[in-house]
């Protein structure tokens, strides 16, 4: 660059043959000649240019796993919803003004727990009013006795008309059913009193509460629903030729078949994706198909001591219904779908990747079968995708021929979390 700014300097100056700088800048060689001068500027630029140049970008580094061949299960899947085999609406047998709630809305109840209490004080004067009623009763069913035990021996005498003895007979016979009617009268008050505490008619888990302590609750009033969740019910439905290839195995489960429900253990898959600990087993196959869906529906009941499935929630039964051999496996964030066309990129053994179009199967747990397009043991990359394809936009050309990468091993999350 110094003989650069010195040419362009000489350059610059007129053309005098005694010019006193000229003379300085050549008082030691020979004088500079047009030609020397234009290989002097190129050689300056040639190296300006080699010092801007940009290095080429370092290989991308991915994680790569490899296509791992096996017996793998094959599982049907279909939608379901959560509900409780019992689903009790609480509503009190008597009308009243609600004075307190004895539990606590969404916990757990157990069967005969004091949910409810209403204002008992009417019912206690309906009481006393029925028990004096029989007690009156009572009083005219002696009267009556004492006139027949009276006049049977003068009737006998024929001190009196045998008429007489009978009136008394019949009016004893009536003070019988009169006691009989208060009694009755009687226990009916003694249930209203009882009915204004409600009480749980099963264990679950109760709801929010509809009424408000002060409220006047009748024979119609839903108070509140409790629900049994263990065990706790899913409910899906299938079509009718999936009903059918199963239809003897499940006819014995139905019928209470303990070797039969083994054989078909249910899945089921929460809405997080999560599966479920515990295993279920089918207990109801509906008695119809439904005409304008031609499926039927069918439930499995899970274990769920803590409560944890909830009716209402949504979620997937799985349910295992052969094996796929040799079946061809590479992690789920492998596999890239466009337009509803799966690529696969692979790592050659000098490292360099490729994409490769691929046909794709089921999904069995953090795997997904890839039935054309890969081979066992062929290395595939999971994660630095999105590295690659900005290092494809950046030298297209290399991408066609493949990309260097550096390849280090795919390490699952879980498995990650476990190591630490």
């Amino acid at each position: 660059m110094h003989v650069l700014s010195e040419v362009k300097f000489a350059s610059s100056q007129p053309r005098r043959a005694n010019s006193p700088r000229l003379s300085r800048f050549s008082g030691h060689g020979p004088a500079l000649t047009p030609g020397f001068l234009v290989f002097a500027l190129l050689l300056a630029t040639s190296g300006c240019e080699e010092k801007e140049k940009a290095p080429p970008p370092a290989p991308p580094e991915v994680t790569v796993a490899e296509v791992i061949q096996q017996n793998v299960p094959v599982h049907q899947e279909w939608v379901a919803q959560l509900n409780g085999p019992v689903n009790a609406d609480i509503t009190p047998k008597v009308q009243g003004y609600l004075l307190k709630q004895d539990y606590q809305n969404g916990y757990f109840v157990k069967k005969g727990q004091l949910l409810y209490q209403l204002d008992p004080r009417p019912f206690v004067a309906a009481l006393e009013q029925a028990k004096a009623q029989v007690a009156v009763a009572v009083a005219n069913q002696g009267e009556a006795e004492n006139n027949v035990n009276r006049d049977t021996p003068l009737a006998a005498q024929n001190a009196i008309p045998q008429k007489q003895l009978d009136t008394d007979k019949s009016t004893l016979a009536a003070q019988i059913a009169q006691v009989a009617a208060a009694k009755a009268n009687q226990t009916n008050a003694e249930l209203n009193l009882e009915w204004t505490k409600v009480y749980a008619p099963i264990d679950g888990i109760a709801g929010v509460s509809s009424s408000q302590v002060g409220d006047l609750v009748g024979q119609t009033t839903k108070m509140t629903t409790i629900s049994q969740v263990n065990p706790i019910w899913a409910y899906y439905s299938v079509s009718e030729a999936q009903y059918l290839t199963k239809a003897q195995l499940i006819s014995r489960v139905v019928r209470g078949s303990k070797e039969a429900a083994a054989s078909i253990p249910v899945e089921y898959i929460q809405a997080n994706d999560e599966v479920y600990p515990q295993k279920g087993k089918i207990v109801l196959v509906n008695r119809e198909i439904a005409t304008s869906t031609g499926t039927i529906q069918l439930a499995a009941a899970f274990p769920n001591k803590d409560g944890i499935l909830r009716p209402g929630g949504f979620g997937r039964v799985r349910i295992q219904t052969g094996f796929s051999e040799n079946a061809l496996l590479v992690p789920q964030p492998a596999v890239i779908e466009v337009q509803s066309q799966y690529q696969i990129i692979v790592v050659t053994p000098d490292n360099k990747a490729v994409y490769r179009p691929i046909k794709v199967g089921e999904r069995v747990g953090p795997n997904w079968i890839i039935t054309e397009g890969v081979k066992p043991g062929e290395r595939v990359v999971v994660e630095g995708i999105e590295r690659l394809r900005m290092f494809a936009a950046a030298a297209p050309q290399m991408a066609k021929e493949g990309i260097p990468v550096v390849a280090k091993p795919y390490v699952p999350a879980k498995a990650a979390a476990g190591g630490n």
